[in-house]
């Protein structure tokens, strides 16, 4: 017999198989009595682009009305290679606005410029949703948070783990207590190295510049399990936080740390981040380790649990996530239509302030050797 966990998301798969194409046939007819949402890319710095652009053929609820980037090479590049029309293109963030009258800017710009183009749409009350992580520093966090509130737009983070289905399966466990009180969580995140995977040349030169990217890999990937974390632990940032890192090939990163370890502290609760550019391989997984048992978040879809010395791990499929909330898209789209209100999950400003106060932490630590408490921040 299979355990709890497990045959509850393999049930909650197959009953959502058909829930999946009612819900689906009937968000299709709902979505045609709505036009698209307006949506514009600001930057392509950003490799994480590339990946975007194709999404829009895909799916009817968004709309690309324009494209930004001060450098006319990148514009020429991503024109040809995704076949856009040359009108799309602007080099000024203002003009563009003005001509085209987006709802929401998607910024692929390096971390270290978000604050600008955040500060930049709540001028012009524009919803934003950037890249992870945030920002580089908890000044910079704040100072999001004051222009997203007294301009009453939403500023959303978008995390590749965030429509992972494995990791809503171990959150739900974790939420509904099947892994009783949770005692330690470990995060495996990184590659080889982008340098090694051969990312664009643009993504390299800010990936590997602190004032840009805040640090190397603690920065790049340390983000993904502080997000997962902060949500898991309801908002409250964590006690201390304890980091080291190096940098194991000069010759590639001669600024930036390429491995990282970062530990979290809460009361009751010890977290490992394990941010890597020395991965033998791309992952990004979560251990979580209760005093019930223990839950793998393997891989985008698949996840492993034990509940009893005297039995075997188990290994199933995760129910897929539903819309608005399987991809970045379709949740920014929901928030741009009022149907989805983001507060204290993986995407929602809230979170990603204390994500950026854990990771600005870290650096901190690592950088001088020392355990720092977190006080808390103002309201």
């Amino acid at each position: 017999m299979l355990p709890m966990a497990i045959s509850t998301i393999l049930s909650r798969s197959c009953q959502l198989t058909l829930a999946a194409v009612v819900t689906a046939s009937s968000a299709l007819c709902f979505a045609q009595d709505k036009p698209p949402v307006r949506v514009m890319v600001v930057g392509l710095e950003h490799g994480h682009v590339a990946g975007f652009f194709p999404a829009f053929p895909k799916q009817h609820d968004a709309e690309l009305v324009a494209v930004v980037d001060p450098d006319a090479s990148l514009r020429d590049k991503y024109e040809k290679q995704y076949h856009l029309d040359h009108s799309m293109f602007y080099a000024d963030l203002d003009k563009a606005i003005a001509a085209t009258h987006p709802q929401a800017l998607l910024v692929y710009t390096p971390v270290g410029g978000h604050r600008k183009v955040i500060e930049a749409a709540a001028a012009h009350h524009l919803d934003v949703m950037v890249e992870k992580p945030l920002t580089l520093s908890v000044a910079d966090a704040l100072a999001i948070r004051k222009a997203a509130r007294e301009s009453h737009i939403n500023v959303l983070v978008n995390y590749e783990t965030t429509w992972y289905s494995s990791n809503k399966a171990v959150m739900d466990m974790v939420a509904e207590g099947k892994l009783g009180n949770v005692r330690k969580v470990v995060v495996h995140d990184g590659h080889e190295g982008p340098a090694e995977i051969g990312v664009q040349p643009e993504f390299l030169k800010w990936l590997t510049d602190p004032q840009q990217n805040g640090a190397g890999a603690l920065y790049d990937f340390g983000c993904y399990g502080a997000d997962l974390m902060t949500v898991m632990m309801h908002g409250q940032a964590p006690i201390s936080v304890t980091a080291a890192s190096q940098t194991d090939k000069p010759e590639k990163y001669p600024h930036v740390d390429d491995d990282a370890t970062i530990i979290l502290h809460y009361k009751g609760v010890q977290t490992v981040l394990m941010p890597s550019w020395n991965w033998s391989f791309g992952r990004k997984d979560m251990e979580v380790y209760g005093d019930k048992g223990y839950a793998i978040a393997v891989n985008p879809t698949q996840v492993k649990t034990r509940f009893s010395e005297h039995s075997p791990e188990e290994e199933a499929t995760a129910a897929p996530l539903q819309s608005p909330e399987d991809t970045s898209l379709h949740y920014l789209t929901a928030v741009l239509r009022g149907e989805l209100h983001p507060k204290g999950d993986l995407t929602a400003l809230d979170t990603n302030v204390v994500v950026v106060q854990i990771l600005d932490a870290a650096r901190e630590s690592a950088r001088t050797g020392r355990t720092i408490e977190l006080k808390p921040l103002p309201q």
